[in-house]
């Protein structure tokens, strides 16, 4: 069992800074032991008795599988009950009325519990694990939690990815900690202050800002980086191009133009309403594979399954994680390798990964890109299909490019050559040139 000393000195510092600042935002690289540190900040409150009923949200699988894991782990916190309050609603119900230390429920039922608990509340700490789930304002989640947020005593916000789609996405989240003192009390405020608008609903930061936003939220939050403290082992990008066929250019290049596609086995073409709807579709030719309006599957090629065989013949030995995109993609997977697993809900598949029982581990990169450990199981990430979520993606690489791993990881992206997964991939490039800003703007110093 692992003892408190034997925390790092990076940790201790993010529990210290927690302690002067009960109600922070600890946005701290992938694989730097967060869940550790918040529980060690959690058990030191209530021995403390700051609080004493302790909340904590996080994505489903994480919320399954990691908080109660990891308390049972260490010697200072295996005293700490811990209630898993997931399923269905008879289950959350009991879990949530038993006397526990810690309930930990997914995000998607955050609603739900401020409506059915309302009046009977009793948790004054929150930890918000991936705080990035509440960073739209008019997410009915985020109301709900802000309308009790004056509850909590302490609130610790959890992400390595603190503003994967640019500073905007920053403002919901601080809100939650100090209810609008720093960034404005009304997200229009916060606009208008430190953005300026060209179109609608698309904005560009001001000259300036992002030191004026960091310098505001720089006493509640701090940044730490693994390639800061930790000696991670290398990790290499590997891009493998994919050709199209004359034909099927042509077809791409038309559906792109006139948002219609004609294909072989269906009647009537296939038809994208608006730009979001094409770009999705885009995405899904360049996988091999379209829906159309009755969401029926139309396999176009099978490119990036060959280029996946491939890969899979050059590393006989290794086990490889997949991050797939569309339900159409994980059912020509599984059809293509029939040993390949997919990760469920409960993550009970993790212990097996991580054992080095499971070849290929089938994920989407939302439901299994936060929190998990994956990185005893292998060292092999293959994205066969691209999203534009920068936070997906840099959360994803680091179920193996995180502490515990002992081998170079590759991250091995499947692209169709000149077509959307390129113009995807510089996309995710220039997002994380601007989370860089916040993350440098915000780096802990022990001065």
């Amino acid at each position: 069992m692992i003892e408190r000393k034997q925390l790092h000195e990076y940790q201790v510092n993010a529990i210290e800074f927690a302690n002067k600042v009960p109600k922070c935002g600890l946005f701290l690289g992938m694989g730097l032991g967060k869940t550790s540190i918040s529980l060690t900040i959690a058990s030191d409150f209530m021995d403390d008795m700051f609080v004493t009923r302790v909340l904590i949200i996080a994505p489903l699988r994480v919320a399954n599988t990691v908080w109660k894991q990891q308390a049972m782990e260490w010697e200072h916190l295996k005293h700490l009950k811990v209630n898993i309050c997931t399923g269905n609603a008879q289950n959350r119900i009991n879990q949530l009325n038993d006397k526990a230390d810690i309930y930990v429920i997914n995000r998607e039922n955050v609603s739900w519990l401020c409506s059915n608990f309302q009046k009977s509340w009793k948790w004054d700490m929150c930890i918000i694990d991936e705080s990035t789930s509440f960073k739209n304002p008019s997410s009915k989640r985020f109301k709900d939690l802000k309308k009790v947020s004056g509850r909590f005593s302490s609130v610790l916000l959890l992400s390595g990815t603190p503003s994967p789609n640019g500073f905007m996405d920053l403002w919901s989240q601080i809100f939650l900690l100090d209810e609008g003192k720093r960034l404005g009390k009304k997200i229009t405020y916060f606009r208008n202050r430190f953005f300026n608008q060209y179109k609608i609903h698309e904005y560009t930061l001001k000259d300036y800002s992002s030191g004026q936003i960091n310098d505001l939220i720089s006493d509640i939050c701090i940044t730490m980086t693994a390639e800061d403290y930790l000696q991670l082992p290398e990790s290499i990008d590997i891009t493998r191009y994919v050709e199209l066929s004359t034909v099927l250019s042509k077809q791409y290049k038309t559906f792109e133009k006139k948002f219609i596609l004609a294909i072989q086995d269906k009647e009537d073409p296939i038809m994208a309403l608006h730009a979001g709807v094409l770009a999705n579709k885009l995405l899904q030719f360049c996988n091999g594979a379209i829906y159309d309006e009755k969401q029926n599957i139309h396999e176009l090629h099978d490119e990036k399954i060959s280029c996946l065989k491939d890969i899979v013949q050059d590393n006989p030995t290794e086990n490889i994680l997949v991050a797939y995109s569309f339900k159409s993609d994980l059912s020509r997977l599984v059809e293509a390798f029939p040993d390949a697993v997919k990760i469920s809900a409960s993550g009970k598949e993790v212990e097996q990964w991580n054992k080095g029982k499971i070849k290929m581990l089938l994920a989407h990169p939302a439901s299994a890109g936060h929190g998990l450990n994956l990185q005893h199981g292998g060292n092999i990430v293959v994205w066969f299909g691209l999203n534009w979520s920068l936070e997906l993606y840099q959360q994803f690489n680091a179920r193996l490019h995180r502490q515990g791993q002992k081998n170079c990881v590759r991250i091995i992206h499947i692209v169709a050559k000149g077509k959307l997964d390129d113009r995807v991939m510089k996309a995710l490039n220039t997002k994380d040139m601007t989370q860089k800003k916040l993350i440098e703007g915000l780096r802990y110093t022990n001065d």
